[in-house]
C-alpha cells in the first residue's frame, strides 16, 4: 500500500499538524442575557449554567470572561411586560437600561466587541419580531421602528448592529440611517438566512419573548428550504450587510456550507439554545460526554464554513483551552 491514510493520524503533533479545521476563541461569540435592576443572577432553567444578569454582575461576569480569552459578547434585554406596546418604543428610549448597558459596557471595556439585537419582539406586547396590523406583520411599516432601534444602539456605542427579524429590506434601511447620522464605521451582522426552528424554545423562556398569538413563519424561514437562503444573501450583501449569519447552526450545515461558498462576505452561524439545551440533557444523563460533545459540535460548525460562531458554550470552550 502507497497510501496509508494513518499514517497522518498516528501521532498527537501529526494530527494537529494537519487538522483542517481548527477552532480559536477569538472566532466565537458568547450570548449574555441582561435585566434591569442590582445583583441579580436568575437562573435560566432550560439552559443551564446561563443566566439573566444585571449591569453589576454582569461587568464582573464579562471581566472574568475576557481573563479567558473570550472578547466578543452579544447582548440580549429582558424587558419587563409593563414596558412593553405594540411599537416597541421603549426599545428606542432614552430610558432604555439595554442601551444605557451597552454604554457602560463599551466603556469599561472598550477593546470588547459588542453585538446588539434588533427586532422587536423583546420590546413588543404582540411578541412578534415586527409590527402586527390587524393580526399581520406590516413588514415597511416594521423598518422605520426597527432603523430607531438600531441606531439608538449604535449611539450608545454598539459595535455591530444585529437584525434578527427578517423583515425585508430592513438591512438597506438601517444602513442608510447609520450612514446617515455618522455612524458609517459601525457593522451590521445580518440574521440572513434565520429559519422558523423548534431549536428556540430554551431563549424565548430567557426572554419571555414568545409571540402571544400565531407564530413566525410568514416572516422567518421554512426550515426545508435552501436556495432561499442564496436570495437572503445576495440582498442583504448588495444592501450592506458585512457579515451574514445562519441560524440556527446545527441542522443547517449545508446552509452554511451553500453561503459561504457563494459569498466573500464572513459567514456566521448561531448555535442557538435548543442545540445547547440538548448536549446538556444527554450529558447529565450520562448518555454523552459533555466537553468532548460541544467541541465536536463547534467543529462540525466551523467545517461546513461558519468564520464566527456564537455560542453559550463559548465560556466552556475557553475554560478547556485556558
Amino acid at each position: 500500500m502507497n497510501q496509508r491514510p494513518r499514517r497522518n493520524r498516528k501521532s498527537i503533533g501529526i494530527r494537529e499538524m494537519v487538522s483542517e479545521t481548527n477552532l480559536k476563541i477569538e472566532s466565537l461569540i458568547y450570548p449574555l442575557f441582561i435585566v434591569d435592576g442590582e445583583n441579580m443572577k436568575i437562573p435560566i432553567n432550560s439552559m443551564p449554567n446561563c443566566f439573566r444578569w444585571s449591569l453589576d454582575l454582569l461587568i464582573k461576569e464579562i471581566e472574568i470572561c475576557g481573563e479567558l480569552g473570550i472578547k466578543n459578547f452579544v447582548l440580549f434585554p429582558a424587558v419587563e411586560d409593563s414596558l412593553k406596546d405594540k411599537t416597541a418604543t421603549y426599545s428606542y428610549s432614552s430610558a432604555n437600561f439595554y442601551l444605557k448597558a451597552i454604554n457602560t459596557i463599551k466603556n469599561k471595556f472598550p477593546d470588547f466587541t459588542l453585538m446588539s439585537d434588533v427586532a422587536m419582539d423583546p420590546y413588543s406586547s404582540d411578541g412578534h419580531d415586527g409590527l402586527v396590523i390587524k393580526g399581520e406583520i406590516d413588514n415597511d411599516q416594521s423598518l422605520p421602528i426597527l432603523c430607531k432601534m438600531a441606531l439608538s444602539q449604535a449611539e450608545a456605542g454598539i459595535d455591530i448592529i444585529g437584525p434578527s427579524d427578517m423583515m425585508d429590506g430592513r438591512i438597506g434601511a438601517i444602513r442608510e440611517v447609520l450612514d446617515d447620522n455618522n455612524f458609517k464605521n459601525t457593522s451590521i451582522m445580518s440574521y440572513t438566512a434565520k429559519y422558523a426552528s423548534a431549536f428556540y424554545g430554551p431563549f424565548r423562556d430567557a426572554l419571555d419573548s414568545a409571540p402571544k398569538y400565531g407564530d413566525k413563519k410568514t416572516y422567518q424561514m421554512d426550515p426545508r428550504n435552501k436556495k432561499e437562503s442564496l436570495i437572503e444573501a445576495e440582498l442583504d450583501e448588495l444592501e450592506g450587510a458585512d457579515i451574514l449569519m445562519i441560524k440556527p447552526a446545527l441542522s443547517y450545515l449545508d446552509v452554511i456550507q451553500t453561503v459561504k461558498e457563494n459569498t466573500n462576505l464572513p459567514v456566521s452561524a448561531y448555535n442557538v439554545s435548543g442545540e445547547y439545551a440538548m448536549v446538556h440533557a444527554a450529558a447529565e444523563k450520562g448518555w454523552l460526554d459533555y466537553d468532548q460533545t460541544f467541541i465536536e459540535v463547534l467543529t462540525s460548525i466551523k467545517r461546513a464554513g461558519a468564520d464566527i460562531i456564537l455560542t453559550y458554550f463559548a465560556k466552556d470552550f475557553a475554560n478547556l483551552k485556558h
